[in-house]
């Protein structure tokens, strides 16, 4: 079983920026895919931005150019940079890992005013 624990959520004004990061322990397979959804209320939960093993990553339309995923195999740890946020970008940020994204975290709150 793994456990993922995201942390770095906060408040943030427009254009600001904030780093969330996501620890993973217990039973970690490096092959996992690794990525960061977001729930805004009263929507759906959506993929923000995935990274494979080999390092390859993919975006939502809506933060490319604005994001940055990354994860630190030694560390087992997942980051989301985020840059120039905007109002819209306030959700639940929740961090997921495994084959079929089998794993999720508790998510963090980030709110952009």
């Amino acid at each position: 079983h793994v456990q993922l624990v995201e942390s770095g959520g906060g408040s943030v004004q427009a254009g600001g920026s904030l780093r969330l990061s996501c620890v993973a322990s217990g039973y970690t397979d490096r092959r996992y895919c690794m990525g960061w959804f977001r729930q805004a209320s009263g929507k759906e939960r959506e993929r923000v931005a995935v990274t494979s093993t080999i390092g390859t990553t993919t975006y939502a339309p809506s933060v490319k150019g604005r994001f940055t995923i990354s994860r630190d195999n030694a560390k087992n740890t997942l980051y989301l940079q985020m840059n120039s946020l905007k109002p819209e970008d306030t959700a639940v940020y929740y961090c997921t890992a495994g084959f079929n994204w089998d794993y999720w975290g508790q998510g963090t709150q980030v709110t952009v005013s």
